[in-house]
């Protein structure tokens, strides 16, 4: 049942923006800035992707998104919250993320559609492939940014946790036309995409694939993979430290142009030894933090998505101390 216009009566919140919203109280380490919705329906996601425990073969917790959990709300308190804490500064961006289902594109337009009306406020909408005239209409609609998730680094790996070895509707190539489809329409730097460090690939390879990203317009925003019980990767590990630290470094040299993955050198087990910048100013950049940001949309934080707010860090939700560069400078070098 619905609404009004095609609107579902019940949406997913991730806990901490329901506590922003004031759908529920809590004490947060750091508050999200961005409100991260999730599309709701019975059961599970017909996709299968093997890191997710929204997959269709997963056996995990139908609440969890990565390791947040998204209770149901009614639309309808969620939209008052959103309005109200909008008007507060506390929400500077609403991210809405959708599961693959038959339904979905029609949910995401009501959606977006309904959030416009009540309030303005910058939209992202993360989804799996949509058609070009799908998008066209999600941008009539106000929807300001769209994200289409590559999550792995090479199109063997891609098929292995989403796409077809895995029993999943994507195709690598597919996903990357669909990319380029987005950037048409959204236009350059309004697109972006998900790429999930510690999936099996080497750093060349990450590197590598966050230049075509960037070559094509589309912005790459990082994540750690991190194992949930009951989905198919569960037993892998998180990346090492040192490994995702210099590729977040790779990502913000290669997005802001100070250098390209033709520049950055590797040593014999595809590790980046040299990121083709000189050290003086490598040194300068990494001191500054924002590289080891959360990486995404403007004012996307993503709090403790990939980590434990005890730790260890991959993206950090909020600046960091002196401490933590210095720490950080260290975990930068291959021992």
């Amino acid at each position: 049942m619905s609404v009004d216009d095609g609107l579902p009566e019940k949406i997913r919140v991730s806990l901490g923006s329901a506590m922003v919203l004031g759908l529920l109280r809590g004490k947060l380490d750091a508050m999200p800035t961005t409100a991260y919705l999730l599309t709701y329906r019975r059961g599970r996601c017909n996709a299968n992707c093997g890191f997710c425990p929204q997959a269709r073969g997963s056996h995990g917790r139908v609440d969890l998104l990565s390791r947040v959990s998204w209770p149901v709300f009614p639309t309808i308190r969620v939209l008052e919250g959103l309005e109200s804490a909008v008007k507060d500064g506390q929400v500077r961006r609403v991210c809405l993320q959708a599961l693959n289902y038959p339904e979905v594109f029609g949910h995401l337009s009501a959606f977006a559609k309904a959030i416009c009306t009540r309030v303005k406020v910058p939209i992202s909408i993360s989804c799996q492939p949509l058609n070009r005239e799908n998008m066209r209409q999600l941008a009539e609609v106000g929807v300001e940014r769209i994200g289409i998730p590559l999550d792995a680094a090479t199109e063997e790996l891609f098929s292995k946790v989403k796409g077809r070895s895995i029993g999943g509707p994507y195709v690598w190539e597919e996903q990357f036309k669909l990319l380029s489809e987005a950037v048409e329409v959204f236009r350059k730097g309004k697109v972006s995409t998900h790429l999930i460090v510690g999936l099996g690939e080497t750093e060349r390879e990450m590197v590598e694939t966050i230049q075509r990203c960037v070559d094509m317009g589309v912005l790459p925003a990082l994540f750690a993979f991190t194992p949930i019980p009951g989905t198919a990767l569960e037993n892998n590990p998180q990346p090492p430290i040192p490994t995702y630290r210099r590729v977040q470094l790779a990502r913000h040299l290669i997005f802001h142009g100070i250098a390209r993955y033709e520049d950055v050198r590797f040593d014999g087990k595809d590790r980046i030894s040299d990121f083709g910048v000189d050290e003086e100013v490598l040194i300068s950049i990494a001191q500054m933090g924002e590289p080891f940001l959360t990486s995404g949309c403007p004012n996307c934080n993503r709090p403790y998505y990939n980590e434990k707010p005890s730790g260890p860090i991959y993206n950090y939700p909020r600046p960091l101390t002196k401490k933590e560069t210095g720490q950080i400078l260290q975990e930068l070098v291959i021992r």
